[in-house]
């Protein structure tokens, strides 16, 4: 929440963690798509555009915060759900071509979750994975990538709803606000 006047709630998703992360899933699953998959698959676009839905959703849910908690939660869900379905097709690649999915301890596995956090300090090491990486290490790392996503969404839904809880929505925010606005005129 913003320090701003009013009732109106302002968050901004460039500083998400999880959007970062989207953002970096959506550009990885666009460049293995692109290097990977046989033009006229129709899992490129299935893929690509339930990559775009993850990050997509995460902007719009919170753009949808200033006027709805509820549908800055929805969106952040559906987010969650689009990473989800992209996971699943990450391990369809994997599984049917007998690669091997990384244990999420394995040493590969760590060494990606040991990756910074800030977006600027890991994008050029994830660009030089998916730009030089073979296809089994590509998909492993796609897998690290959106289980944080995922990780942090959930988080995210949490915060959001504890905050619900403790401070209501909009509507509850205009009330308040209104009723300041009456006290301070008398």
């Amino acid at each position: 929440m913003s320090d701003q006047p009013g009732f109106l709630r302002h968050h901004g998703y460039r500083d998400l963690y999880a959007f970062q992360k989207a953002e970096v899933i959506y550009d990885l699953t666009y460049h293995f798509c692109e290097r990977f998959l046989r033009k006229g698959d129709r899992t490129i676009d299935q893929m690509v555009q339930a990559a775009r839905s993850g990050k997509q959703n995460i902007i719009e849910g919170a753009k949808a915060s200033a006027t709805s908690t509820e549908m800055e939660i929805k969106l952040t869900n559906v987010a969650r759900a689009s990473l989800e379905e992209l996971l699943a097709d990450y391990e369809d690649f994997l599984r049917v071509r007998n690669f091997t999915k990384w244990d999420k301890n394995s040493k590969e596995a760590l060494a990606v979750r040991k990756l910074p956090q800030k977006h600027e300090e890991s994008y050029p090491t994830y660009k030089h994975i998916w730009e030089t990486k073979p296809p089994e290490a590509v998909a492993n790392v796609a897998l690290c990538l959106i289980n944080q996503a995922n990780y942090l969404l959930d988080r995210h839904v949490r915060r959001l709803e504890q905050n619900f809880l403790k401070h209501g929505g909009v509507r509850e925010a205009m009330t308040r606000a209104r009723l300041a606005t009456r006290a301070n005129s008398r």
